[in-house]
């Protein structure tokens, strides 16, 4: 572990709490203030940043990767760019509304969401009738089968 992080563990303030599992993950979730995801690289997607919204959490995230379509600033979560704005967004975090955090996880990311989603894709790929199909709709993934993005940032951004 690198010096730094072994200095936060020495700190009081700073409770180290490892790898969590599936059962207790909604309720360390649930109960935090908020997830801070200070991501330092281009991430794909952000599973984590879905887990939290999926519990009502906040999200704290730097603006990188993915992060720009998954949070919806000032709804689910803050988007920063530095470690200082991290830090004056927990507060803001502490405001937002979990019932809303929660519903726009619903409407986005849940089971229900994505299955519907596929299954237009694959209509719009049957209605082509071609494998080729697959491959100019990967654009229109992006956008959602109908224009609206419902495929890619879905939450009106």
């Amino acid at each position: 572990m690198h010096t730094s992080h072994c200095r936060l563990l020495e700190d009081p303030r700073v409770d180290f709490v490892g790898e969590i599992g599936d059962s207790e993950k909604g309720a360390f979730l649930g109960d935090a203030a908020a997830l801070l995801f200070p991501i330092d690289w281009p991430e794909p997607f952000g599973l984590a940043l879905i887990e939290a919204m999926a519990n009502g959490t906040p999200v704290i995230a730097f603006r990188r990767g993915s992060v720009p379509e998954i949070v919806e600033h000032g709804v689910t979560g803050l988007i920063v760019d530095s470690v200082d704005e991290a830090v004056a967004a927990v507060p803001l975090a502490r405001t937002l509304d979990r019932v809303a955090i929660r519903r726009r996880f619903e409407e986005c990311f849940s089971v229900g969401r994505m299955a519907r989603d596929y299954l237009a894709l694959y209509g719009v790929v049957l209605r082509r009738g071609t494998a080729g199909a697959v491959m100019s709709s990967s654009a229109g993934a992006r956008r959602g089968v109908n224009g609206d993005r419902s495929l890619g940032r879905s939450h009106g951004t």
